[in-house]
């Protein structure tokens, strides 16, 4: 194993030496179509591998392609200490290994970074942090994306920080040996999706923690701010009406799903909302599709607020209904592991908040900080936009596991 570890240390030093290099030549991400394939996030770990006698660490990504043979091993404590099995058998087929820049690189919200970002392992507050660090003087500010929870001379674990996971490259249907470190929302640590810092469209979302979402959002056409004063008004309610309209505008641009809302609605959709009413054509259609339901006394009460539990029901049937739209089976995937919730145990909605935080982090904490949901508490403008977008971005793509 000493050899062996000898061995790599000297692949890395070298990998180390190419860097910079490699990120050069590299070509142009910013024109190419690549999207995102979900993964099993159990088949990947993130790994600070050591050069210069284990006083400097880099980046090393291992996937466990098959079972055959196991890639790596953990051994408990404060960091992990990983054996890199894969370096004792010839892995090809069984495991794959990322080392550079050319292997790995981060994505936001659909976004490839690999020119604006360069991954690096820097040693903070006795711990070993993997960041993604700006490439040039005004790209933008650091974001810390894992930590070992220790400093270590040997090969250690990085744990990701909440929200981010792995996806692997597409190329049209090909998926492709590049690794993703993927993060859909406003970055933490001021990070954010596009070199520089986000802009406010609105005068009222600056420091907004959606503010990136609601930009895309808004460029998406699914949701728009207030023309009469330029604002977006994040902290107001969404209202049961307001959500259809939105969800179907989000559904509308999902590909090979086929949606024709008609114009006007022939008949009232429920009690309580008539024909002519300017929601009643989308209430309709969502109601025929599966997409909302109203309540037993035959009414749908569209001017009120919609719970931050129900806007999940909503969003969960409507990628539902994207994916038999597009020939897939019904039942969402995760992609990531359960929020645990402290305040939804015994709540109606529980199960189905538990799964769409799975599914791209649909459902996620009241404001991104702690751990309440909030079910029963109105769902403002800002969290629907980004909730709505992340189920946009899942039905997107392919959702299922590998």
């Amino acid at each position: 194993m000493k050899s062996t570890f000898r061995r790599f240390v000297a692949l890395a030093a070298l990998t180390t030496a190419t860097v910079s290099t490699l990120a050069t030549a590299a070509p142009s991400l910013a024109n190419n179509p690549f999207s995102q394939q979900e993964v099993d996030q159990s088949k990947f770990i993130a790994i600070a591998s050591p050069f210069r006698n284990g006083t400097s660490h880099q980046l090393m990504v291992v996937e466990q392609i098959n079972d055959t043979r196991a890639c790596w091993s953990e051994a408990g404590g404060a960091p992990n200490i990983i054996d890199p099995l894969l370096m004792q058998f010839d892995f090809t087929g069984v495991c794959g290994r990322s080392l550079d820049s050319n292997g790995y690189s981060i994505r936001m919200n659909g976004e490839d970074l690999g020119l604006r970002y360069g991954l690096r392992i820097v040693r903070r507050d006795n711990d070993m942090v993997l960041v993604g660090a700006p490439r040039s003087r005004n790209g933008g500010q650091e974001i810390v994306i894992g930590r070992t929870a220790g400093v270590t001379n040997s090969y250690a674990k990085i744990n990701l920080e909440p929200g981010w996971r792995f996806t692997k490259r597409m190329l049209g249907d090909r998926i492709l040996g590049h690794v993703y470190l993927t993060y859909d929302g406003n970055a933490p640590d001021g990070g954010n999706n596009g070199g520089g810092n986000v802009v406010s469209r609105f005068r009222d979302t600056a420091g907004d923690i959606y503010l990136a979402e609601i930009n895309q959002a808004v460029d998406l056409g699914f949701i728009a701010g207030f023309s009469d004063d330029n604002t977006f008004r994040p902290q107001q309610s969404l209202t049961r009406e307001q959500l259809v309209s939105m969800v179907l505008g989000a559904l509308s641009k999902v590909p090979n799903v086929q949606m024709t809302v008609p114009a006007t609605a022939t008949a009232n959709p429920y009690s309580d909302v008539q024909s002519n009413r300017w929601s009643a054509a989308k209430i309709a259609f969502a109601k025929a599709n599966n997409i909302v339901s109203g309540y037993e006394n035959g009414t749908f009460r569209p001017e009120q607020p919609v719970t931050r539990a129900e806007l999940m029901a909503v969003l969960r049937r409507a990628a539902e209904f994207a994916k038999a739209q597009q020939g897939q089976p019904g039942q969402l995937q995760g992609n990531r592991p359960a929020q645990s919730f402290a305040d939804t145990g015994s709540h109606w909605g529980n199960a189905l908040i538990s799964q769409m935080s799975t599914y791209c982090g649909v459902a996620s904490p009241l404001n991104e900080r702690g751990n309440s949901f909030a079910p029963d508490s109105p769902a403002q403008r800002n969290y629907a936009a980004a909730a709505t977008l992340r189920m946009l971005n899942c039905a997107k793509g392919t959702t299922t596991v590998q």
